[in-house]
Parts: C-alpha cells; structure tokens; sequence
C-alpha cells in the first residue's frame, strides 16, 4: 500500500463507521445494549484508524487536493465540504464524551449526548465518502 492508496482506505474506513454506527442504532433501539457496545466501540476503533490514515496522507502530500469540478458541482461539494469539516472537528469530543459515559455506566447522560453525537457522526462519515468521491472518483 502506498500513500496515494490511502483516500480509498479512508472512504472505506468512513464506510465501515457508517454501517456500525447504524447497526449500534439499531442495536440500542432493539434493547442488545452488549451489542452496541461493541458496534460502538468497533465504530471508535475504525474512526481512529481513519484519522491516523487521514493525517499520515495529508502530511505526505502537504497538503489538501484541490476539486477539480466546475458549476454547481464546484458549489455542492464546497458546501458539503462547508459542513464537514468544522462537524468532523466537533464530533471527536462528542464521541469521546459519549462514550465515555457510556462506559461508566452513566447512561441517562450517555443518552443526552448520543442524541446530538449520532446524527453529527453519521452525517460526517456519509460526508467523508461523498467528499471521497467528488475528489477522486467523479471529478
């Protein structure tokens, strides 16, 4: 694998946070708190890969990829791109304060944040592979 294999992986990576993220959802809706735990913890595990393999590109190639589109694509994926990234900054400590309490046990304060933490995550990794894309597939 070399570095310009490294957008694939994270739009993978984005791609498995997502389905784990909606199967946690599903998971906690149906009572199986043992099994969102752990599709929750694995949504962690594959998010922090992601990062890690996100900062190692970015400091390789020194730097972000420029869109290539033009016209309203230019516009939506500015947009999209508008959204993501401040929310991609503010899930971090959300997830990790979710989790946390989440972990100790402290779930009626767990519940409070995971109403704001989930829809903000999932938008951001929907986001990522859309933005993945737009930057490396389409255009």
């Amino acid at each position: 694998m070399s570095i310009s294999d490294l957008p694939t992986l994270n739009a993978t990576l984005n791609s498995i946070a997502t389905v784990l993220l909606i199967t946690a959802y599903v998971l906690i809706k149906r009572g199986h708190r043992e099994a969102h735990k752990k599709a929750m913890l694995g949504a962690i595990a594959v998010s922090a890969a992601f990062l890690t393999s996100y900062v190692t590109y970015h400091y390789n190639i020194g730097g972000p990829k420029q869109f290539a589109g033009e016209g309203v694509s230019r516009i939506v994926y500015y947009i999209i791109l508008a959204t993501h990234v401040p929310l991609a900054m503010l899930v971090l400590p959300f997830a990790l304060v979710t989790a946390a309490r989440g972990l100790r046990s402290q779930f009626d304060r767990h519940v409070k944040i995971a109403r704001w933490t989930f829809p903000l995550w999932l938008y951001v990794s929907v986001t990522g592979v859309l933005i993945y894309f737009m930057l490396y597939q389409i255009y």
